[in-house]
């Protein structure tokens, strides 16, 4: 019968899976890391700024974008630093409580993707269905409410993820990825985790299946608006718009699904475990800023802009 370890001999972190970079790699790997960041913050900080800066683009649109920037940030901050700083002492310990941290902002970040691209779909619906009620209901105190909103459920539902999770001691020590997450933390503790594991299918099941479900049935409503509506101009702008939206959604929603399902199936392999639970935390944060700066005719005009102000400003200094 195996004995669970003793709880007073366990040290005050956790040791993560080790990166397997060779000492002759570790410069490049530290670079790497601190530009994918940098690249990272500079991008999503880019949209964050065009947005709040213009008072043109302070549309239900622009400002329900405005919150996926943040949400980006969170999660790449959750991640990121932590990861350098492994990098760079070559030690791959975290303190309980900072990996508690670690695993609550993380969570935080994949739940508030959800929500968010959910409820600019439906905001797309909305403008593009039903384009003679849309500035009556996306009024700014409404939108206000629905912001607050997004955040709240996507705390609460993670909150409770957590709150599962602290009813628990540690009795093991070595986190099988390479951040902290439920799923591994779960792994580490003594105790029955049955209701761990059972809300964590259910939350996971709720937020993909819910955004799923919602994103498909606005897009199927577009398309037929889209087919029926006559005019050329109007079904460009649709297109470009909702084919945006789309993309990025689908980037965090296969992303998050392999991320999931590696987990829940044993004979995944570890490595392949991991690199897909990074996936979620580099290409959505990645891929969101240039996705939207590039399709997004209102935002590119106005970064271009700036660039092109600053450029003759400095040409006459």
């Amino acid at each position: 019968m195996e004995t669970e370890p003793n709880i007073t001999d366990l040290p005050p972190f956790f040791q993560m899976e080790s990166l397997g970079i060779s000492p002759s790699r570790t410069y490049s790997a530290f670079i790497l890391g601190v530009v994918t960041y940098c690249f990272i913050v500079a991008g999503n900080l880019t949209i964050f700024l065009t947005i709040t800066l213009n008072q043109s683009l302070h549309k239900p649109m622009y400002l329900l974008l405005l919150n996926l920037p943040i949400n980006d940030l969170m999660g790449a901050t959750a991640f990121f630093p932590q990861l350098i700083s492994s990098i760079a002492v070559q030690n791959r310990s975290i303190s309980h409580p900072a990996c508690f941290l670690q695993a609550l902002l993380v969570h935080l970040y994949a739940g508030g993707a959800y929500v968010i691209l959910t409820v600019m779909a439906y905001d797309r619906f909305m403008a593009i269905c039903c384009p003679l009620r849309y500035n009556s209901i996306m009024t700014h105190r409404n939108l206000l409410r629905i912001i607050v909103a997004m955040w709240l459920v996507d705390l609460v539902l993670i909150s409770v993820l957590f709150c599962l999770l602290s009813r628990f001691r540690f009795c093991r020590a070595h986190i099988t990825d390479m951040f902290c997450n439920n799923a591994s933390l779960v792994k580490l503790v003594c105790g029955d985790t049955t209701i761990n594991n059972y809300y964590g299918l259910v939350l996971s099941s709720f937020l993909q299946g819910v955004s799923l479900i919602t994103v498909a049935f606005t897009y199927i409503q577009i398309l037929v608006a889209c087919l029926i509506n006559k005019q050329a101009d109007t079904k460009s702008k649709a297109i470009r718009t909702c084919g945006t939206h789309l993309t990025v959604y689908l980037v965090f929603q296969v992303t998050s699904m392999f991320t999931v399902l590696s987990h829940r199936f044993n004979e995944v392999s570890p490595y392949l475990r991991r690199s897909v639970g990074v996936s979620i935390l580099v290409f959505p944060p990645i891929l969101n800023p240039l996705i939207y700066g590039l399709n997004t005719k209102e935002i590119r005009s106005r970064v271009i802009h700036f660039f092109i102000k600053k450029r003759v400003t400095g040409l006459d200094r």
